[in-house]
Parts: C-alpha cells; sequence; structure tokens
C-alpha cells in the first residue's frame, strides 16, 4: 500500500503539467495553430513523466551499486533533443518566403521545459514560466500584431 501513496504523490508532477501544458496548448488552439491542445499536453507530460522516472530510478537503484550512474542532465538533453526533434517538424520554409512554424517549435520546447520543472516538483517555477510563456504567446503577439497594422496603414 506504501507503493501506493508514493506513486500517486509521484503523479503530482505529471498531473501539474497536464494544467500547465494545457493552459499553453489552450492558447496555440484557440489561435488555430497545428500544434494545440493535445500535443502541448503530451509534451509537457512526457516531460515531466521522464524526469519523475528518472528519479525513481535514482532513489531506487542510486545506492545498490557504485557502478551505476544517473545523470539527470542527460536527461534533460535528451528531453530537449527529442522535443525539438518534434519542433523541427513544425518549421516549413518556402524558398524566398517567410519561414512559418518558429513559434510552434519554441512553444512545444517552452511546454517541455514546464514538464521537466513540473517532474521535478518545482511547482511556482513551473506556474510562472507558464504565465510567462502565456504573456508571450497572447499580448505579445496582439502587441505585435498592432505594430504590423499601423505598419501597413502607413504604408497605404
Amino acid at each position: 500500500m506504501e507503493s501506493f501513496w508514493t506513486e500517486l504523490k509521484l503523479m503530482q508532477g505529471v498531473l501539474a503539467a497536464f494544467a500547465l501544458s494545457g493552459a499553453i496548448g489552450w492558447e496555440r488552439e484557440r489561435v488555430n495553430r497545428s500544434a494545440g491542445l493535445r500535443t502541448h499536453m503530451l509534451v509537457g507530460m512526457s516531460a515531466a513523466l521522464f524526469v519523475v522516472l528518472a528519479e525513481t530510478l535514482i532513489l531506487s537503484f542510486g545506492d545498490r551499486d557504485n557502478g551505476v550512474r544517473f545523470d539527470m542532465i542527460g536527461l534533460f538533453g535528451a528531453v530537449v533533443s527529442g522535443i525539438s526533434f518534434l519542433g523541427a517538424g513544425a518549421i516549413f520554409s518556402d524558398r524566398g518566403q517567410k519561414a512559418t512554424g518558429l513559434t510552434t517549435a519554441a512553444g512545444l520546447l517552452a511546454t517541455a521545459g514546464v514538464g521537466v520543472a513540473c517532474g521535478l516538483h518545482l511547482y511556482v517555477l513551473a506556474t510562472g514560466a507558464t504565465l510567462l510563456f502565456l504573456f508571450t504567446l497572447a499580448v505579445v503577439r496582439r502587441l505585435a500584431e498592432g505594430e504590423d497594422d499601423s505598419a501597413a496603414e502607413d504604408q497605404d
């Protein structure tokens, strides 16, 4: 029964990633981007789960054998590499045209970072970062679009 409660406590990080990643995904879904709610939630929860599993391995097997080595920095690198590969697929470029999908790729990477923070049970950091990401995606986008509108008016 102790294992059940231990695993339930570990699940907190994944649940927090579910909620915070969902907030980022909801904003992307709201503006009809290719990577929306479900994609961001899966990225955030997966990142949190990998961190929780790594932490569990360290706690379970770290003291048993000096030959067993755990590298959390390597885990972070693997998460970043995997998400970057996913994000690269979201970036499209037409020859001579403006590249698209860069914000989607960056949003997926940001979501993975939130997931990692949740997996480490750094909920205040994860929440603060999520709020900053949402501010960047929503408010800064509107400000930038407003500048584009005024520049277009100047050209007319």
